[in-house]
């Protein structure tokens, strides 16, 4: 996940395990006075007897059988808990990782070597020698080895089960096999991504039920970031990938589409992203309400895909993550999680600027439609502070588009058409956050200079209620702080005007109409 090796620390530790023996082996060579062994090691294996090789080769094949027992059962324990708290495709990825292979290979290969030189002792070989000492030193050699290795490849496969290396491997696999695909095994291929996804999910909602909060986040971002990934090699892959075919409408996320969503994903070419952002939307049902954390990762990682499919043309992708902001403010709204509401208003706002930045008018209202409905439903539920979240969130959109232009003015009118929720109710101070973001917005075009579009809000807001009025001038005149005085995660103050739009603030009141005294806007 940060880039570097796994195999980098094993080398480490077993380069300084090497080392701290070799020196501690000279030292008490040293003191006996034995260093013609390092001098002159042949002459030392001339000079070797044939019963204390026999016996140095069986205890030497008697530690490598009990070391790597130990290190089977180890390893079989850590991957077991790992697999049953995580994901069952943790032991196929163990399995075929090939350090882990090797290592296995290394200590049976070694066990071998002592029984099978062992059994040259005594048998005779051509040039009189009554046991091999090629054998015998490649052996011991061996053996160290294997002893060495043992420490380091512990830290290894604890490395290797870490959640976060897990969460990459199955993320990292499922792209490989991407690229991997070819149109006579497209098929095989989407099995093996379908896969991957749904262990990446699983994750996620472990790490949900067991409270690992970071876990679950790593797992979405890896959800998110396959995405992102696939959308830069999508272009290159062949034809088949993109065929719904029965590996694709078995899968639990399609199984129960109507024909008519199938033969639109089709279409679309857009089977991929369709599973994994519904993945998303059944985590972010899971979150609410407990898991706040998650749901705001995974409201993220949907405006990161549909940023991507907006900015690289891809309308299918582009309505997907679209449809995924509204199951989300949707679900968030019948658990009545403001918070998770709130974060992803933020971050669907945020895509429909990517839209206005590429001047994409149809997307931008499309967004602004969705976001004044579920301001509406919330406002149905009496959720009244979503309503005023999705007026502040307009006037950003208002704001951001070019000024003048056709699209500014169509954002402007639905803009004002938000305080009309409440039409033929005692609204009372319910809209009073919507108003007063609309008065900012007055404010805003004052200094901009545009008067007209400030005179229309003028007009719109004739009737008013002068206690309102003056409440929202107070409030407005009174907040100095730009940024919010509580942890939230946009941070904002909605109250705040600069200096230059405060010095607007009572011009722009002033050109409003109120309406009767103690009376309010129906």
């Amino acid at each position: 996940m940060n880039g570097t090796s796994p195999l980098r620390p094993v080398l480490l530790a077993f380069a300084a395990l090497a080392t701290a023996a070799l020196l501690l082996f000279g030292v008490i060579l040293s003191a006996e006075g034995a260093l013609d062994l390092i001098r002159d090691p042949a002459g030392w294996m001339d000079r070797l007897r044939e019963g204390a090789a026999t016996d140095m080769l069986s205890n030497a094949a008697e530690v490598v059988a009990s070391v790597l027992a130990i290190a089977i059962t180890v390893v079989a324990i850590v991957v077991e808990l790992a697999a049953n708290r995580y994901t069952h495709r943790i032991t196929q990825l163990f399995v075929r990782e090939p350090v882990n292979i090797g290592v296995m290979t290394l200590f049976v290969v070694t066990a071998v070597q002592c029984l099978w030189v062992g059994g040259t002792f005594g048998g005779g070989l051509p040039d009189g020698r009554s046991f091999s000492y090629v054998g015998l030193a490649i052996v011991m050699g061996l053996v160290t080895v294997c002893l060495f290795v043992l420490l380091p490849y512990f830290g290894y496969v604890f490395n290797f089960l870490s959640p976060p290396n897990v969460i990459a491997h199955l993320r990292d696999g499922a792209l490989r096999a991407i690229e991997k695909t070819t149109a006579e095994d497209a098929q095989r291929r989407r099995a093996e991504v379908m896969e991957a996804i749904d262990e990446l999910e699983d994750v996620a909602r472990g790490a949900m039920s067991h409270g690992d909060r970071g876990i679950g986040m790593t797992a979405v971002g890896a959800l998110g970031g396959l995405i992102l990934a696939y959308g830069e090699r999508r272009d290159a892959l062949p034809d088949a990938w993109f065929e719904i075919d029965d590996v694709v409408e078995t899968d639990p996320d399609f199984v129960s589409l109507a024909d008519s969503s199938v033969a639109e994903i089709r279409a679309q070419r857009s089977w991929l992203e369709y599973k994994v952002l519904r993945q998303l939307h059944g985590l972010y049902q899971s979150g609410l309400g407990a898991s706040r954390d998650l749901c705001d990762r995974i409201a993220v990682e949907a405006y990161r895909i549909g940023s991507q499919a907006l900015r690289n043309s891809d309308q299918g992708s582009a309505l997907n993550a679209i449809r995924a902001f509204n199951s989300f403010l949707r679900a968030a709204i019948n658990a009545r999680d403001l918070r998770s509401a709130y974060f992803a208003l933020d971050q669907y706002r945020s895509l429909a600027e990517v839209a206005l930045e590429l001047r994409d008018r149809e997307r931008t209202l499309e967004i602004a439609d969705h976001l004044i409905a579920y301001g509406q439903i919330a406002q149905q539920f009496d959720q009244h502070f979503l309503l005023e979240v999705v007026a502040y969130d307009l006037v950003q959109l208002v704001e951001r588009a070019q000024q003048g232009s056709e699209l500014q003015q169509a954002l402007l009118g639905r803009l004002l058409s938000v305080d009309e929720v409440a039409e033929g109710e005692e609204s009372g101070g319910k809209l009073r956050g919507v108003r007063q973001a609309q008065v900012q917005l007055g404010v805003f075009f004052l200094v901009r200079g545009d008067s007209e579009s400030a005179a229309l809000i003028q007009r719109d807001m004739a009737g008013e209620s002068p206690a309102m009025l003056r409440a929202i001038r107070d409030e407005l005149e009174a907040e100095r702080r730009d940024q919010y005085w509580e942890f939230t995660d946009r941070g904002v103050n909605f109250s705040y005007l600069d200096d230059e739009q405060r010095a607007q603030l009572g011009p722009f009141l002033e050109g409003v109409q109120p309406g009767p005294s103690l009376e309010t806007r129906s």
